[in-house]
């Protein structure tokens, strides 16, 4: 029996290893699509990898049977358009774009929900100022990124003139690879004249930060994971993303609705999703602050180590047609997260964690992965993908039948794991 062809644009090693673990892989040929040094670094050029990405299919001798992508902009914008060209199943470009374009975005979601913060929308490359009817803080950010890129938050009129002028400074990097893509769309007026290099305002939100995770089958909305985003204290910055939530139910059913509606108005199909929301306890309000149009790949093993597969699996099974028909609660861990060891200053690398070093700690404790990002000889400031405040030094996955066991092992392995800087 032949294998089925799986198109993977910007495949990774480590989420190899994850795709390898879903349902059925045994039936799946993966072929890697570009690279992750040609998709997420430097300005995007969209139309060198479109045309770099259609020869290389073009050139295949055998059957295309899916063409997926796990990553942000423009992974997530690239699936759609080469699944019309070679007749796989995806999402329409449309949807993607309505969700990765902030104001549109935004005018999409009101349409169904009150949930969400009170935006403006400004041309950074004017002399903008605070918009009426928005009271600081507020948090100013491109129409287009990613990782919380450019994403300034601020409390004054100072803050803002100097956010607005980084933002001036880097925001074509990814706002004109993203017109390259909105032109291909018939767009509403009002986005049209946005264009892809204008700047959202929004009000900040307060409360503890969630994720929901689902998908479309069919024109079927299925939300599958509810997680907590906890951040380091008295920063935006993730500390760690946690699975299950440990919200009240009430809470996370209303979060699973309005994920619906919003999902429904966009008109997104056979696709993924994962949307971000803050949860005011206090005066028990619902915000939702962003939706990505993909599941996440930074949850895969958590869901592997609660339920027993991995995210991944919905992506595949979408893509080829088939409902994910994901299992609840069969894994080996009663809890897990995603934590992200950071530091908040920069730095030249001297010392990061060798290979050795890091199997040495997935081997002593049991329920972990590693995965090293900022490596020897590297200023932390030139890493990819970055927010404004700090730079991710490892990424760990921890499994465990309690919080409290869960806590235990992070500190074991970043005590495990040896970095060191040369002095500023």
């Amino acid at each position: 029996m032949s294998q089925t062809n799986v198109f993977v644009i910007g495949l990774d090693e480590e989420n190899l290893e994850t795709l390898r673990a879903v349902p059925h892989a045994v039936d799946y040929h993966f072929h890697p699509l570009l690279s992750i040094e040609e998709l997420q670094h430097g300005e995007i050029p969209v139309s060198d990898l479109l045309a770099k990405a259609e020869k290389e299919l073009d050139a295949f001798d055998g059957s295309i049977d899916a063409i997926v992508g796990y990553w942000d902009f423009p992974v997530s914008t690239l699936v759609p358009i080469l699944a019309e060209r070679y007749g796989t199943r995806a999402t329409s470009l449309e949807s993607v774009v309505k969700c990765e374009h902030k104001y549109w975005s935004r005018l999409e979601q009101q349409k169904v929900v009150g949930e969400h913060p009170r935006f403006a929308l400004l041309d950074p490359h004017g002399d903008p100022k605070p918009p009426e009817g928005l009271r600081f803080p507020m948090w100013l950010k491109p129409v287009k990124s990613y990782s919380s890129e450019l994403a300034f938050g601020v409390k004054n009129e100072e803050e803002f003139a100097e956010a607005i002028a980084e933002i001036r400074k880097g925001i074509s990097r990814l706002g004109r690879p993203f017109e390259f893509v909105m032109d291909r769309l018939d767009l509403p007026p009002e986005i049209a004249e946005a264009g892809g290099q204008a700047c959202l305002a929004e009000e900040s939100l307060s409360g503890v930060q969630a994720a929901v995770e689902g998908y479309v089958y069919d024109g079927e909305v299925t939300v599958y994971g509810v997680l907590d985003s906890i951040d380091y204290p008295d920063t935006p910055c993730f500390l760690r993303h946690q699975y299950p939530s440990a919200l009240p139910g009430p809470v996370v059913q209303r979060l699973r609705d309005v994920s619906r509606r919003v999902i429904e108005q966009i008109g997104m199909d056979w696709a993924t999703f994962s949307i971000e929301y803050f949860y005011d306890a206090a005066n028990d309000e619902i915000n939702l602050l962003e939706i990505n149009p993909r599941h996440s790949q930074s949850h895969a093993e958590l869901f592997e180590f609660v339920d027993g597969v991995p995210n991944h699996h919905c992506m595949l099974s979408l893509a080829l047609g088939r409902d994910p028909e994901l299992p609840y609660r069969r894994g080996p861990y009663e809890v897990a997260a995603k934590w992200y060891h950071r530091q908040f200053t920069d730095g030249l690398v001297r010392r990061a964690p060798t290979p050795e070093e890091v199997e040495r700690v997935e081997r002593e404790i049991p329920g972990v992965r590693v995965s090293v990002q900022a490596r020897e000889g590297l200023r932390l400031s030139d890493l990819p993908g970055q927010d404004s405040y700090s730079f991710e030094l490892a990424h760990i996955f921890v499994g465990a039948d309690s919080e409290e066991e869960m806590r235990e092992k992070y500190d074991r392995c970043v005590a495990m794991l040896p970095f060191e800087f040369a002095e500023e």
